[in-house]
């Protein structure tokens, strides 16, 4: 009997030139226990590649691609020993995929099981009856969002959801400080012996262990119900094998505040090994390649300069993964993991903001280069026959790029704020694009997508998480005619989907703070100004609930484009709350 210690977890690996859908799934069993066999839309998947093996555990990569058709259709799926069938659906040809967002998926401190208002799995199992009807209870009413999208999809035996985009802190490691009995040592020593610290083969081999095996603990939880019982667990593990994920890993898939400490304590041994762990983790969990494929991270050499920001050697990625068939479409020249998929009219930049991240850098020159190279090659939206080149280009960034400014607490973290890995609030303001340190950066950013935007005639949209709440931003050109709809992009942040929001007396404080000052515009540059929106549907300029994003491109009418569809749903005390509102291709976007 075949059972499962992981997954399967779906992940997309992108569209062919020959229209075939890629994707596999990861899943892990003993390293005894025969493969299973795997059944994917009628047919014996091929043989697995082996990922990895760890302590007892081989974990394994199917092929499940399969054809797109004319019309969207659902495909199945079913493992060799267990009873469960899963399915995925999958777009037709030349259209946009719809897509659910989500990012924070678990606990930064154990103690915020606590303040949730609802169960831990609450926001999960709403996305995932919105999505699938088959997992519904049977008790289970829908509401006018819902009953939109009932004749639409599930009607016609479809899932909602073509692509579940996961923008980062799909697992948390921050537990490691406290489980690992070397590690809460260390934080008690001084600073200086922090930073001299050696890091033993058996505390490497501990710290190794702890990065592979939790992933296993997280998401399959031997607690939940098991595969093939009567009753559905509508949790992470049933999301990920009902959807194809596309994953960029953020902090907490390190330990909080990963790439925002000083230069010495990022430089440290102890954290370039736990570094190195989690990088090496993430390739095979989340990007599911190999682990003997992964080259080790170089330092650039021969350059006289200051050792503040990382500086990697950059790799040429598709030398590495020349031999995979199932590679990440990962860009050329670049040390980190950012890539780009491309589905119909739409374009996913999922960039990496954590590899290279230091206190005054988010992306390295190499990786600059990289990015603006790859956007300049996308297709230009060809308006004159509809469904052709590229309509919207979606870009995932781990953190808000238009978000309320702290400037005050900046400044008072920056000169009284301490750096310890249990309280990172210092940490957590420099991640922020809005940080005075990055705000150069964030101008790069801004200016290379309103120009791809320009050039190439479509809608640029950031998606983001990290910040637990769920906001509307926008970035604008202010000295350009009205309609220039390449001078404004829309930021859409959606967070968290397991994680607290802001429930305790002081966070929700915080929120009031936060609240105020998004009221104000940020001045980018001369004519450039990002401001935050009034949340679709409320009142107030962030809404703090645990929440999830829908995006859908609807089908568009001839030369005018396509309008993206933008829906958060918010948890409350009661259930749910819509949020909607559109991008269109030609003006600004439309609130309902």
């Amino acid at each position: 009997m075949t059972k499962l210690l992981l997954g399967p977890v779906l992940s997309f690996r992108g569209l062919s030139d020959s229209d075939t859908w890629k994707v596999s799934a990861l899943m892990g069993i003993k390293d005894n226990d025969a493969y299973p066999e795997v059944l994917v839309d009628g047919k014996r998947a091929p043989a697995p590649a082996v990922l990895l093996r760890h302590k007892g555990i081989i974990y394994l990569r199917y092929n499940l691609s399969c054809d797109q058709h004319k019309v969207e259709r659902r495909v199945e799926y079913s493992v060799s020993g267990i009873a469960e069938t899963w399915s995925f659906t999958v777009p037709g040809k030349g259209f946009a995929p719809r897509m659910a967002y989500v990012s924070c998926n678990g606990f930064s401190d154990p103690n915020g099981v606590r303040k949730l208002i609802k169960s831990e799995n609450e926001v999960w199992g709403d996305l995932l009856c919105s999505h699938d009807k088959t997992v519904r209870p049977s008790d289970y009413k829908l509401d006018k969002e819902q009953l939109w999208h009932e004749q639409r999809t599930h009607a016609k035996g479809l899932q909602r959801f073509h692509l579940l985009l996961m923008g980062g802190d799909q697992i948390y490691f921050d537990s490691i400080w406290e489980d690992l009995k070397p590690l809460k040592e260390w934080i008690s020593l001084s600073r200086e012996k922090q930073l001299s610290y050696r890091v033993s083969k058996r505390l490497d081999q501990k710290i190794e262990d702890y990065y592979l095996s939790l992933y296993s603990a997280r998401w399959l939880p031997k607690e939940r119900n098991a595969w093939g019982s009567n009753k559905t667990s509508n949790d992470c593990a049933n999301g990920m094998a009902r959807v194809p994920t596309v994953m960029m890993w953020d902090d907490h898939d390190i330990f909080d505040g990963w790439g925002s400490y000083s230069p010495e304590m990022q430089q440290s041994e102890l954290f370039s090994r736990l570094f190195f762990h989690a990088r090496r983790a993430f390739w095979i969990f989340q990007m599911q390649h190999a682990a003997d494929s992964l080259p080790v991270l170089e330092s650039q050499s021969g350059l006289d300069v200051r050792n503040d920001d990382p500086l990697f050697r950059p790799v040429k990625w598709s030398q590495v993964l020349k031999e995979d068939e199932l590679a990440l479409p990962l860009l050329d020249d670049q040390p980190g993991f950012t890539f780009v998929h491309r589905a119909g009219p739409v374009r996913l930049v999922v960039a990496d903001l954590r590899t290279e991240r230091s206190q005054e850098q988010v992306l390295g020159p190499e990786t600059w280069r990289s990015l603006q190279n790859s956007l300049s090659n996308i297709e230009a939206n060809n308006r004159k026959h509809p469904g052709t080149g590229c309509q919207h280009l979606l870009f995932m960034s781990s953190v808000p790029v238009v978000h309320p400014k702290l400037s005050l607490a900046e400044a008072f973290l920056d000169s009284f704020g301490s750096e310890h890995v249990l309280d990172s609030s210092a940490d957590d303001l420099k991640d922020h694009w809005t940080h005075n340190d990055h705000e150069g950066e964030r101008k790069r950013l801004v200016d290379t997508l309103m120009r791809t935007a320009k050039s190439k005639d479509l809608r640029v949209t950031i998606v983001s998480g990290d910040v637990h709440v769920a906001a509307w931003g926008v970035v604008s050109r202010n000295n350009v005619l009205p309609g220039e709809n390449w001078a404004q992009v829309q930021q859409l942040t959606s967070t968290a989907i397991v994680h607290p929001s802001l429930v305790s007396v002081m966070e929700r404080l915080f929120f009031h703070v936060l609240n105020n000052v998004a009221k104000g515009e940020q001045e980018l540059d001369v004519n450039l100004t990002a401001k935050m929106m009034l949340f679709p549907g409320d009142n107030r300029y962030v809404k703090a609930a645990r929440n999830w994003l829908a995006l859908e491109l609807d089908l568009g009418d001839g030369d005018k484009g396509s309008k993206l569809w933008a829906t958060w749903r918010c948890e409350t005390k009661g259930s749910f709350t819509n949020h909607l509102m559109a991008i269109d291709a030609n003006s600004p976007p439309l609130l309902s």
